[in-house]
């Protein structure tokens, strides 16, 4: 049988990484959701369409992201550029 609270918070983590795109699309308005989808897993293409659509430099981006999870309560998991780095806590 299925624990209520387990859906619940998988409930709520979906509406935390909602938020969390929907946060870094408002930041970065030229970025669609293709784009937004490589900062989970493919970091490196993301920071290039980044600084190819916004302008922004790799280490700028970096730190912005970081502060977009922060707000979120999303946080990084690993320093891995190319793998899943984004948790929602």
């Amino acid at each position: 049988m299925t624990n209520p609270n387990q859906n619940t918070n998988k409930a709520e983590n979906a509406d935390k990484f909602a938020s969390f795109n929907a946060k870094i699309k408002e930041t970065y308005s030229k970025m669609n959701d293709d784009d937004v989808k490589l900062y989970d897993g493919k970091r490196d293409q993301f920071f290039a369409k980044l600084q190819e659509k916004q302008n922004v430099s790799k280490e700028d981006g970096e730190r912005k992201m970081k502060e977009l999870e922060q707000t979120c309560g999303c946080s990084s998991t690993t320093n891995n550029e190319n793998s899943s780095i984004v948790k929602v806590a």
